[in-house]
């Protein structure tokens, strides 16, 4: 008998009445959200081609074997101090849960050591991360988790292993699907505003790589850098290329993530706010695109990556709850 496939389901969560709109819930999330600095011990973790990334593993934490272990992914230009990794890792040390952040090339505050960076569809360094992860653990469930460009990642890397996914279970928040739409979704209107800010930490970036590198493989000046004014035209003159890709569009096609759900085989929670300044409702998958195993929620509210609900003197994070919630519904039966 056939698996019956979920269709996307509307989530019951609903963003406090004092933060209705969907920049509110992506600025005081990111800005106003109370800070917590969990300790973390940095590894830095040599990958095949003699780069390196930066792990950020939690300490502080006493579990059983039968607690899962979480990967974390962060988004564009994130890091250890991104407001939605710091809260998950309380979450994870108020639970006992062991977890590990693992940095894109480039993103620990420090230049890798080659001139490519990382991208929405670069699922290669992840894949080694998980597999070292496993290796050490062989006993544990690994729970990997990606926020936006890391939830991409996710998923992408999730349908290109199928049924052979080292992983127990995965969960995108607000993950770029369809790349192409999302360029030219933050490249308008009110949108422009966080273009305008994850532009500026790439183009800082990058102008460090042309200094690091006398025989920069890429014709790119300091000038035609700091003159880039999209998304879309950086990946078209930096990310695409150096990443071997014809262009933008090439890469927005070969690296979107929507394309890859169909085959997810682990049980996989996708949630998407219909508000996202970041995404457009192109990201949003048809039934026909998703299998048995994607639970896919879609929220009224909530913006990028923000989804608090609560009073305006104790505001609460839904991500804190929902993500935990979904982990041991999967594997703590």
């Amino acid at each position: 008998m056939q698996a019956q496939i979920r269709p996307v389901s509307q989530s019951p969560f609903q963003p406090a009445w004092w933060l209705k709109h969907a920049h509110l819930q992506t600025i005081f999330a990111k800005y106003l959200s109370p800070k917590q600095r969990v300790s973390t011990q940095a590894e830095m973790f040599s990958l095949p081609d003699g780069d390196e990334i930066q792990l950020n593993w939690l300490t502080n934490t006493v579990s059983d074997d039968q607690a899962p272990l979480l990967i974390l992914l962060h988004g564009l230009a994130g890091d250890i101090n991104s407001h939605y990794i710091q809260a998950m890792l309380a979450q994870c040390q108020q639970l006992n849960w062991p977890a590990v952040l693992m940095h894109f090339r480039g993103c620990n505050g420090a230049p890798n050591k080659l001139p490519r960076a990382y991208h929405s569809g670069d699922t290669a360094d992840a894949g080694l991360v998980i597999s070292e992860v496993k290796r050490r653990y062989p006993n544990r469930s690994l729970v990997a988790v990606g926020y936006s460009l890391g939830g991409n990642v996710l998923l992408k890397y999730c349908g290109e292993q199928a049924e052979q996914n080292p992983l127990a279970a995965a969960v995108a928040v607000c993950p770029p699907l369809s790349l192409a739409a999302c360029a030219k979704r933050i490249n308008s209107g009110a949108s422009k505003l966080y273009q305008r800010y994850l532009l500026g930490r790439l183009k800082r970036s990058t102008l460090l790589k042309l200094q690091q590198f006398a025989d920069f493989p890429l014709p790119l000046t300091p000038q035609q850098v700091q003159g880039f004014s999209s998304i879309e035209q950086f990946d078209e003159h930096y990310t695409a290329p150096i990443h071997g890709f014809l262009n933008a569009q090439d890469y927005y096609q070969k690296a979107s993530g929507k394309a890859f759900l169909r085959q997810i085989g682990i049980p996989t929670l996708i949630i998407h706010a219909k508000d996202d300044p970041f995404l457009s409702d192109a990201v949003i998958p048809a039934t026909h695109e998703l299998n048995q195993h994607i639970h896919y929620e879609l929220t009224s509210g909530g913006g990028h990556v923000g989804f608090v609900y609560g009073s305006v003197l104790q505001p609460k994070f839904w991500l804190n709850q929902r993500i935990p919630q979904f982990i041991i519904e999967q594997l703590i039966k």
